[in-house]
């Protein structure tokens, strides 16, 4: 389980965006149930649920770009489980995804280019936003 840094959202290659899309689903049903105990992504039970609602907005508003379809069902389980209605997506960043972590999310992207698990062209485009 990770979150990639907010930053990477508008580059992630369209396989993994719905992969995070994914993760964010099941975060939600862990944290819900009180299983979330996953080293990467605990530190979400830190902060207020609206950080957690405006990272999902981020990816969703980035899928909805692409035109990358997502049942809106879990979308509003979310908002109710956060007990927020997403307006935008806001300001509202966790303090880890800082510099370094930008980088180790870069790096883990570039083993992923390296293993033959995202192209060249999506490469590219991480390279060339960075």
């Amino acid at each position: 389980m990770r979150l990639w840094d907010y930053r990477l959202i508008p580059v992630l290659p369209n396989a993994m965006l719905v992969s995070q899309w994914r993760e964010c689903i099941a975060i939600k049903r862990q944290w819900e149930k009180g299983t979330l105990k996953h080293r990467l992504v605990s530190y979400v039970k830190d902060y207020d649920k609206l950080y957690f609602l405006n990272y999902v907005c981020h990816i969703t508003i980035e899928m909805a770009h692409r035109k990358i379809r997502f049942q809106k069902k879990y979308l509003d389980e979310i908002c109710s489980f956060c007990n927020y209605i997403p307006l935008l997506a806001g300001d509202k960043l966790y303090k880890e995804h800082n510099d370094r972590y930008l980088k180790q999310c870069y790096y883990n992207l570039q083993e992923k280019y390296d293993r033959g698990i995202i192209t060249k062209e999506e490469w590219q485009k991480i390279e060339d936003y960075i």
